[in-house]
């Protein structure tokens, strides 16, 4: 395998080496700390629990050999038994004292064979000395003292002495020597936590510059390029930098400038081709200014000519007609004044999404009093009952939400059953929105006609059955959806027909009590539009049929 450069090492890989280098270094600086305490404890062990208690027993092990010997002599000089006591107070502690002595120096054999040469120069004393003139004098009684080997008995001694000097001199010089192990211990514990937290502060020093060098300074000098180009500069070629890892990142963000760059010119390209359909559209919209001009004024004179002509034909002339041409004078008259409703209707739908700028806080039960006051003959008629619960307070174009409840209610009040109408608008509060209901106790609709009701034009009934042009609800959902909502058909509400509506919160919303008793009024087509009223034509009967 070749040999490859560190430069070209991946970011992992150096990451890797760095940690595994580090890990390595906290293993030695562990492993040498904690020798250095075992090290330390041992050293404490060996002077606090073994020589220093050695040592004390070795110097009472002398003591009590030292009463021994005193012991026996008063006892040899006086023949009484209170002199013996002292020897045998010093035997029993000169046991003592060796236990002691063997089971402190237990795993030192060079100290315990001084032990063993101590006792038995003990032992000797005791056998060639003690024991023979303790017998003599308990037999024979204080006479006998005179003819005790007393030069014997100091040579003995004198061996105890020495070989006591001798353990007590090696034991004093073990207990300094582990004295000084101690210090040392402490000494090398001090400098090992010293290396070792110099060691560490290096190795994060040495972490940092790594990640410094291979990550944060790379990525730093990748954001600042990036920035300079998201601020506009998209000539400022982003430079590659660190691991490959990163130099791929930059690559993919200059790749990603270069593709900017290039969508910038279709963008600029796309903009001018915006702005000539912009002005295209404004054109148009001129163009369509002007026909629902001539719609609203030179198209509807010729039909208003038709009817009062076919009208004033049947007045002077019905005598001598018969009654079919009579029929065909009613079918012209009537269908130049459908024709004047299918143009005002247009008009009114044409009008709705143009600008918002009539927009204010309106309370919705004050325009249902206006909705209901215009429908108010309809109502006496039908002697229906039209109610409402509390009404918020929305923004929006007054005039169309007057319009939206005229047709909604209308509506339901020309799909009637065979009892009275009653209709009910409610409204529930949500989240960033109000839900409107108009619910009705009518004929109802089938589920499947759910979206094609609000299809322009579209019918669910003949016209002999219900009158109108099919525009109604389809200009309520343009309403609806103008102001920000949307409309729907409740499936699931029986009996009769419920549609509900959505329109977005104003900025306050007191509830505003609606009137359930409605007065009588003038009543108004649900498609004309009451924002236009230089449009010469007569109110229609009945509200806009758009039901399909």
């Amino acid at each position: 395998m070749p040999f490859e450069p560190a430069r070209c090492w991946r970011l992992r890989r150096r990451l890797g080496l760095t940690y595994t280098v580090a890990a390595v270094v906290l293993l030695i600086v562990v492993g040498v700390v904690s020798w250095s305490l075992v090290r330390l404890t041992d050293a404490i062990h060996t002077r606090s629990d073994v020589m220093a208690p050695a040592l004390l027993s070795s110097t009472q092990l002398v003591a009590s050999v030292v009463d021994e010997e005193t012991g026996l002599r008063g006892y040899l000089l006086q023949g009484t038994p209170e002199y013996l006591q002292p020897y045998v107070v010093g035997r029993q502690e000169e046991q003592r004292h060796l236990t002691e002595l063997h089971r402190y120096l237990a795993g030192r054999p060079e100290l315990l064979a001084e032990v063993a040469a101590l006792d038995q120069r003990i032992g000797a004393w005791h056998s060639g000395y003690a024991d023979g003139a303790l017998a003599a004098v308990r037999a024979q009684g204080a006479a006998a003292a005179d003819k005790v080997p007393l030069a014997r008995g100091k040579t003995l001694f004198d061996q105890v002495r020495s070989g006591a000097d001798g353990l007590e001199t090696t034991l004093r010089a073990r207990a300094l020597k582990a004295r000084e192990d101690v210090h040392s211990a402490v000494r090398f514990l001090v400098v090992a936590l010293f290396v070792a937290a110099a060691s560490l502060v290096a190795l994060f020093a040495v972490i940092f510059w790594a990640l410094r060098v291979w990550v944060t300074r790379p990525i730093e000098s990748i954001g600042r390029d990036a920035r300079t180009v998201a601020s506009g500069h998209l000539d400022h070629v982003v430079e590659p930098a660190g691991p490959p890892e990163l130099v791929a990142l930059a690559a993919d963000v200059e790749s990603m400038r270069q593709q900017l760059l290039g969508e910038l010119g279709f963008a600029r390209d796309a903009r001018g081709e915006v702005e000539t359909q912009a002005e295209v559209l404004r054109r148009s919209n001129r163009d369509l200014e002007q026909f629902a001009y001539v719609a609203s004024h030179d198209l509807q004179e010729p039909l208003r000519k038709v009817a009062s002509f076919c009208q004033l034909l049947e007045r002077r002339y019905g005598d001598k007609l018969d009654e079919r041409g009579a029929q065909y004078i009613g079918f012209a008259v009537d269908g130049a004044k459908r024709m004047q409703q299918l143009i005002n209707d247009l008009l009114a739908f044409s009008r709705v999404g143009r600008t918002t700028e009539s927009f204010v806080d309106v309370p919705l039960g004050d325009l249902f009093a206006r909705a209901t006051t215009t429908l108010s003959l309809t109502i006496e008629s039908l002697n229906a009952e039209v109610t409402a619960g509390e009404l918020p307070l929305v923004r929006g174009d007054p005039v169309l939400l007057t319009q939206l409840l005229t047709n909604l209610i209308g509506n339901a009040l020309k799909f009637h059953g065979d009892d009275p109408p009653r209709v009910r608008i409610d409204a529930t509060e949500g989240a960033d929105t109000w839900e409107f209901s108009c619910a009705d106790n009518g004929i109802g609709i089938e589920a499947e006609y759910a979206e094609k009701i609000f299809v322009i034009f579209q019918r669910l009934h003949s016209r002999e059955a219900f009158e109108g042009t099919g525009i109604g609800l389809a200009l309520c959902r343009k309403i609806v959806e103008f102001h920000g909502g949307v409309i729907w058909f409740d499936a699931e509400a029986h009996p009769g027909t419920t549609f509900r509506f959505t329109l977005p919160r104003g900025a306050a919303s007191p509830a505003t009590p609606a009137s359930p008793e409605t007065p009588a009024g003038p009543v108004f087509a649900g498609a004309v539009d009451l924002a236009a009223p230089t449009v010469p034509t007569a109110p229609p009967e009945h509200p806009e049929d758009s039901r399909e």
